[in-house]
């Protein structure tokens, strides 16, 4: 039964968070310097007793932006970045979700036996559709449900995050991120089997499946029904404050800091920007999951293309110096000692950017691969764990020998550069390294960016509306919608510098409810996995022909 507003303590806090995102939509976050600290450390405006610098006389956006960092932003990072003082013991913060990520998707990979490893072939073919079946219930196909889920994973966290990760924790930080990915294939199909395990489907036909489901139906089945109650309930929350913010409001003033770079005639009229995207965004999310997964199976491929087109030709002209970039992230990843932190330091940059770029363990994926259409849950957990791979793997891998190689991450070569890293400008550094080799690419990011923006956009806000529908009833799906893309102008025009962080501590604190619920379901996963596996090893499980 969805969680009606008549409830009081659990309406005020809802309404609490909702009324703090109002001030949505930062270009220039003040997660400014991370190497290796946490984000209270890192962003002036929390880690100071001091109260936030004054803004100018009558600014009242900078009014606003500093009571919603001393007030909001500060005491989240504190409880959701709390470190257990280990710079004192261990010479760098070690974030408890970093190793709340790290230590359960390792977990979970030993105990579904590597199946992240196991399945990868069999996972491509059933993405396919080799093992399609035409009576399957669901409203999506295979392709087009991890198309929806990697429209919102592969995006600005893949020119921006990866940039951030190697300018403040040096290049050792991608090994990390691969490796962090590696792993999170497992988070992702176990989060993904449990969304197809417990889904319902509505008189209409349509599909309500995630963490939310799971969590509070999964637990009640192991007699902890009040604890899945409370986890699906602040899941959903997280999840509606991650929609609005790092699905959409980020996404819009990232990608429009590199199309200004391009278009300089949009400084001052950004508004234009922001109602071009309304536009466009609308005509998508109005129209459901199936638009979504339709428009997103055409614009991921797409997307996928340029960009590693681009970054391939700039790896093709520097081909002679890809081995020395890979041996740089080698030694520099167990380094104990350097400039960017020691071993510790450039371990949490890179499993930190890895769940913000591909979302493994979060539990994000589990609502569109809800969606599919198959008749083993399992299944669809095995098409899942592609994403981190695709994501990380691949694309992640990319942009980190393209920043390693033209050195533009190096402050000592570059010091101009310095700022964009204290900034948390990684876009605009990717950019700068695309544009180092071949001065036009600049234009082919900008259009990987708009394009990375809109999917995850178009994605991320069906993410949200599962979340909002399942608080509220189907009839606040209309609502959310619209409210939706009011965010969607509102990242082109508000100037809020707090407003990043919480974005991200949103989505990354979405794993703390999330990955406690697959550990504790993670037995009826195996199980599930085991007849699976054993049916398709003895081919009583076959492609169709």
């Amino acid at each position: 039964m969805p969680f009606a507003p008549s409830h009081p303590a659990l309406s005020k806090i809802f309404l609490s968070v909702m009324l703090a995102l109002a001030t949505l939509g930062s270009p220039t976050p003040l997660l400014a310097q991370e190497q290796g600290e946490n984000a209270t450390e890192s962003n002036p405006a929390v880690a100071s007793d001091e109260a936030p610098a004054e803004a100018a006389d009558g600014d009242w956006m900078a009014d606003v932006d500093g009571w919603f960092g001393e007030y909001l932003v500060g005491p989240l990072v504190a409880v959701l970045f709390y470190d257990f003082n280990s710079k004192e013991w261990l010479g760098t913060s070690v974030p408890v979700v970093v190793v709340w990520l790290f230590c359960g998707a390792a977990f979970l990979t030993l105990r579904m036996m590597f199946i992240n490893v196991r399945a990868f072939w069999h996972a491509i073919r059933v993405t396919k559709g080799d093992f399609d079946g035409d009576h399957d219930d669901g409203e999506v196909s295979h392709f087009q449900a991890l198309s929806s889920a990697l429209s919102a994973t592969v995006g600005l966290g893949n020119i921006a995050g990866v940039a951030i990760a190697v300018g403040s924790g040096g290049p050792g930080a991608v090994f990390w991120m691969v490796l962090a990915g590696l792993l999170g294939m497992s988070s992702k199909f176990t989060e993904c089997t449990l969304g197809q395990m417990y889904r319902h489907v509505d008189n209409e036909g349509r599909v309500l499946g995630g963490p939310m489901r799971y969590l509070k139906e999964g637990l009640a089945e192991m007699n902890m029904g009040p604890l899945g109650a409370v986890l699906a309930f602040l899941f959903s929350v997280l999840c509606i404050g991650g929609s609005f913010g790092g699905g959409c409001a980020f996404q819009v003033s990232q990608s429009l800091d590199i199309v200004k770079s391009q278009a300089p005639w949009l400084q001052g009229r950004e508004w234009i920007y922001g109602a071009v995207l309304v536009a466009c965004v609308g005509v998508v999310i109005l129209g459901g999951i199936r638009r979504i997964a339709s428009t997103a199976e055409k614009i991921v491929p797409l997307m996928c293309v340029v960009y590693v087109i681009g970054a391939l030709i700039i790896l093709g002209t520097n081909a002679d110096e890809i081995g020395g970039a890979f041996a740089t992230i080698f030694q520099e990843a167990f380094k104990w000692e350097s400039a960017y932190g020691g071993l510790l330091g450039v371990m949490v940059m890179g499993i930190k950017r890895s769940a913000f770029s591909n979302e493994a363990g979060i539990g994000s994926a589990a609502i569109a691969h809800s969606a599919a259409r198959t008749k083993y849950p399992v299944r669809e957990g095995i098409v899942a764990l592609l994403e981190p791979f695709i994501d990380t793997v691949v694309i992640c891998t990319m942009t980190g020998l393209v920043i390693v190689i033209t050195g533009v991450y190096d402050t000592e070569r570059f010091p101009e550069h310095a700022e964009l890293i204290a900034g948390d400008q990684g876009a605009r550094l990717t950019s700068i390294a695309f544009q180092s080799v071949v001065p036009w690419f600049s234009i082919v990011l900008a259009v990987a960016a708009m394009l990375f923006a809109y999917s995850t956009m178009i994605s991320w806000s069906y993410y949200g509306e599962r979340c909002f529908t399942h608080l509220f009833g189907v009839k606040a799906s209309l609502p959310y919608r619209i409210l939706f893309l009011c965010f969607v102008f509102l990242g082109a025009v508000v100037t809020a510098q707090n407003a990043n962080v919480f974005s991200e501590l949103m989505i990354l604190s979405m794993a703390f409810p999330n990955m406690l619920g697959l550990l504790l379901l993670s037995g009826k996963v195996k199980r599930s996995l085991d007849e699976y596996w054993g049916a398709y090893k003895r081919g009583e499980i076959r492609a169709n022909g």
